[in-house]
């Protein structure tokens, strides 16, 4: 058996330990479910009236520790389905009897249960022959959560104590530490100190403000963005918030995107939605006027909000939010130019990723499978498309790897996968080819024979979400932003209140460049200025006195440098703005 899956039954057994010392504390608990995962083990738990915290873990541990130590059997034992569920009853355990009749509905006669000690709990299996094989210092109880049962919000909130496992003490104390500097680089930690954006809960959930620092940010990304697409003949439009239900079905979104949407509005006798995707109003401008196949390909970029319904559970900071904005564009080309597209537009993300020096991510190609049913279009289409995407990655020599049956239903795309400071994967860029839209709002060009043909559609997201790719990017930084993004370039700190005009005028002359500078003339020592101008992770600091005051000479300390080094004014400026042109 490989190693990981050995270390995948480890975690499984783990959390059979974890519930035995559960049931063994609180005998009254109720138990969900309780799998192995990516670093450990999890187990849902309803504790009823009793309220269990974070001091608790460590009280629990010790109770594992101790069914280690027992050496204690896991023993498998097979039971009627029936028997099953009339014992759980019994047990007055709810969400067993629940998973029980599930199992039967879909035709399940028999099921499994393993045994440690008085624990008894329905499971699949495998796990490890004895309690005792468990090293008692190779796992460590993490944190609790809310969960709610089957990941539904008008269900029971239960209580998800999270356990880290591994084969070894090193290994564990490796992840462990790894946490450690994981959570210092937690983009809703640094988010909050550094002023970059913040989510109230009477503005709602998911749905976040973008404070100054933030803003200031993100508005340099888009210049930068829209600036690049306007180089490769991009032109940009901006659709509405909201739309009339007509277009949504007749995109298909009220068909098989319904759920993620949110109710519907009536005004004035009709019913529009909040746009959960830019494209349905993007086919509609293509389609304004006929389009020769010289006039291809059409290029249309929006930075657009879209509103989807995600679950309050699954909400996290700026990665997983209920509003966001795109980065998107949708390209209309001819079956002949969509290789020659899919380079421009891998050339434009690699030149991006460069350029933010964002390097923690890996292709994905995403495909189709062998069930047609699935997907719309025509297979050759789809084959065509493949091989495309497939030609461009290898002549840009980069590695990616291919999952069969990931594509949209649509036509097949390739996915940025990047993995955040966490070890957690999600997709932040996206480029895929669309079969369904072109027919659906039968849009067409003029060949040069003088007959209709129906366009390769492009979707392409290459910031993805500015929300989500922030998240990454902060903590990719851990705040410490390239020079040409960060929202706060220079920091003057006046030595005492007399120095504050002369701080004034010196920032006027900065922003005159289009340099960001912050000026601190608060009552603080000059300790303290330092002190939070280096927890603000600024690039450049300048205090300001006397010296400085009256002469043309600045005394600057750069970012992560104890050292106060000497320079003109002028010689300054010219530095940053060469570093800000060349994105370093």
């Amino acid at each position: 058996m490989k190693k990981e899956n050995n270390l995948e039954i480890m975690r499984h057994s783990m959390s059979h330990v974890m519930a035995a010392a559960v049931q063994e504390l609180y005998p009254d608990v109720k138990f969900a479910i309780g799998p192995a995962i990516d670093t450990g083990f999890y187990y849902d738990i309803d504790f009823g009236d009793v309220k269990v915290g974070e001091q608790d873990l460590l009280r629990i541990e010790k109770r594992m520790k101790k069914i280690i130590q027992r050496n204690v059997p896991f023993e498998k034992f097979d039971q009627s389905i029936d028997k099953a569920i009339k014992q759980e009853q019994k047990n007055k355990q709810p969400y067993k009897v629940e998973l029980l009749e599930d199992l039967k509905a879909k035709g399940e006669t028999k099921v499994s249960y393993y045994h440690l000690g008085k624990f008894k709990d329905l499971c699949r299996g495998p796990h490890l022959k004895s309690s005792n094989e468990i090293k008692a210092n190779s796992f460590k109880l993490t944190s609790l959560a809310g969960a709610y049962w089957r990941g539904d919000e008008k269900r029971q909130m239960l209580t998800r104590i999270y356990g880290a496992g591994f084969a070894s003490k090193k290994e564990l104390d490796e992840y462990l530490e790894m946490m450690v500097e994981a959570e210092k680089r937690n983009h809703r930690k640094i988010g909050k100190e550094m002023g970059l954006f913040a989510i109230f809960s009477e503005v709602g959930q998911g749905l976040p403000i973008w404070l100054p620092n933030g803003y200031a940010m993100r508005r340099v990304l888009e210049d930068y963005m829209l600036k690049m697409e306007r180089s490769y003949g991009y032109s940009h439009i901006l659709t509405p918030i909201i739309n009339k239900k007509e277009l949504f079905e007749k995109s298909g979104h009220l068909g098989f995107y319904n759920k993620d949407m949110y109710s519907p509005l009536t005004i004035d006798d009709e019913v529009f939605y909040l746009k959960p995707m830019n494209c349905p109003a993007g086919m509609m401008v293509y389609k304004m006027k006929p389009k020769s196949y010289r006039e291809m390909p059409v290029k249309m970029g929006e930075f657009g909000t879209v509103y989807r319904y995600e679950k309050s559970g699954e909400l996290h900071g700026l990665q997983r939010v209920r509003g966001f904005t795109q980065n998107d564009a949708h390209i209309f080309c001819t079956p002949e130019q969509l290789e020659d597209q899919f380079m421009e537009v891998f050339e434009i993300l690699e030149k991006f990723y460069s350029d933010v020096g964002f390097d923690n991510y890996k292709y994905r190609l995403s495909l189709g499978d062998d069930d047609n049913t699935k997907y719309v279009g025509d297979r050759k289409d789809w084959i065509k498309a493949e091989e495309t995407m497939r030609r461009v990655l290898k002549k840009n020599k980069v590695d990616f790897y291919e999952v069969k049956g990931e594509a949209a239903f649509y036509g097949p795309k390739l996915d940025v996968q990047a993995i955040n400071v966490f070890g957690k994967e999600d997709s932040i860029s996206t480029i895929q080819v669309d079969f369904n839209l072109p027919d659906r709002f039968d849009l067409n060009y003029i060949d040069k024979d003088g007959k209709k043909k129906r366009p390769f559609v492009i979707h392409r997201a290459l910031i993805g979400s500015f929300e989500r790719f922030f998240a990454f990017l902060i903590e990719y930084y851990g705040g410490n932003f390239p020079l040409w993004f960060a929202p706060v370039q220079i920091k003057l700190l006046a030595v005492s209140e007399k120095h504050n005009e002369y701080c004034n005028k010196l920032a006027r002359e900065f922003q005159a460049e289009d340099i960001r500078v912050e000026v601190d003339a608060s009552d603080e020592t000059v300790g303290k200025k330092i002190r939070l101008a280096v927890s603000e992770k600024v690039p450049y600091m300048l205090v300001i006195g006397d010296k400085e005051a009256n002469s043309n000479k600045l005394h600057v300390r750069d970012r992560g440098s104890d050292k106060v080094r000497e320079i003109s004014q002028k010689d300054f400026i010219t530095e940053i703005l060469h570093k800000i042109k060349d994105k370093k």
